[in-house]
């Protein structure tokens, strides 16, 4: 007798730790997002256990985990990685009415394994003194392929998943012949050999090194706020930001995203989670500290994305095409010698 309820307290025990908790794998890395879990852990009691590293090495830890993870909740950036840990059979359907109701489908992945929960346009910044507003004048991603812009363009290298997406929604929309012709005029009017992260492609505009450079939008709110030094707020304060294809498509759109682990132990309190992420309180936080844009249409951006405009024309492309269309992308890239 003392056996059995020893064994029966064993699993009550059991179960009760795995209802109060969620453990998080994340390859965001931002320190503000620490006090976004404190916050939902505050509401609901459930204690937020993180693991935070790269996307690639997050994905390839699941992996190896397989059944015996301890992950719940996969959080990373762009559409890319969220569908690469999809195809692998690594997440499940999230079941909430709440999260699928907010979250626009065209955000959400195939079976809705996975969500946006702040969205990231890719723009291009450009130097005001050397970038005429004619120039500007229905600037879409197509036409910086054009020989006009011949050494005046700066981007980071094809290995950059950010570009890899682009490039991915470029095939989606026109296919891979016309895409590639593409690239090569792009490549052709690189300013310099393709280095750095997003900032300093803004840094080289501000700088005088290219009129024009393809970044995400939410590092020039970075930049100004002044989190990154002087002189990066200084250079950001050089350049403005143009949305493109606004007489088309619109703008390119990728997210920040989650999914729920197939072989979750705390799937209630993931779904939990990733509501609370996609709640008014928690979607004003991310965009105060990340400067991304936010899924929830009542929730504006952030002041220093708001002053370059708030109503400008996105691309309704299913962000799923980002992954789909990725090992083509890749080639083509290769291919244009897009280094």
């Amino acid at each position: 007798m003392k056996i059995k309820l020893t064994i029966f307290l064993f699993f009550i025990f059991t179960e009760a730790s795995f209802a109060s908790e969620v453990n998080v794998y994340t390859s965001r890395h931002y320190d503000t997002d620490e006090n976004l879990y404190d916050l939902f852990t505050e509401e609901t009691g459930i204690k937020v256990n993180i693991i935070t590293a790269k996307g690639n090495a997050l994905i390839e830890k699941i992996k190896a985990e397989d059944s015996n993870t301890s992950a719940d909740v996969f959080i990373t950036v762009d559409a890319g990685n969220l569908w690469k840990l999809q195809k692998e059979g690594f997440f499940q359907s999230i079941e909430s009415t709440e999260i699928k109701s907010t979250v626009p489908k065209r955000l959400r992945g195939p079976n809705d394994e996975w969500v946006g929960l702040a969205k990231r346009s890719r723009v291009i910044f450009y130097n005001p003194d050397k970038v005429s507003s004619d120039e500007l004048d229905n600037l879409s991603y197509e036409n910086l392929s054009d020989s006009k812009w011949k050494g005046r363009v700066a981007i980071r290298s094809s290995n950059n998943l950010y570009n890899q997406s682009l490039v991915a929604s470029l095939i989606a929309h026109n296919g891979i012949e016309k895409t590639e012709k593409w690239a090569r005029g792009l490549v052709n009017n690189f300013a310099r050999k393709p280095q750095g992260n997003d900032r300093a492609q803004i840094i080289a505009v501000a700088n005088g090194e290219a009129d024009i450079a393809i970044a995400n939008s939410y590092y020039i709110g970075l930049m100004l706020s002044g989190e990154k030094g002087e002189a990066q707020k200084k250079a950001a304060m050089k350049v403005g930001l143009h949305f493109p294809n606004q007489s088309g498509r619109g703008t390119h759109i990728n997210i920040s995203g989650a999914g729920i682990i197939k072989h979750s132990k705390n799937k209630e309190n993931a779904e939990k989670f990733i509501e609370f992420l996609l709640s008014k309180k928690a979607q004003t936080h991310i965009i105060n500290n990340t400067y991304e844009y936010p899924i929830l249409e009542n929730v504006k951006p952030n002041k220093n994305i708001l002053i370059f405009g708030e109503d400008f024309k996105e691309d309704s492309l299913s962000v799923t095409n980002y992954g789909k269309f990725n090992p083509e992308a890749v080639k083509l890239m290769d291919r244009v010698g897009w280094q």
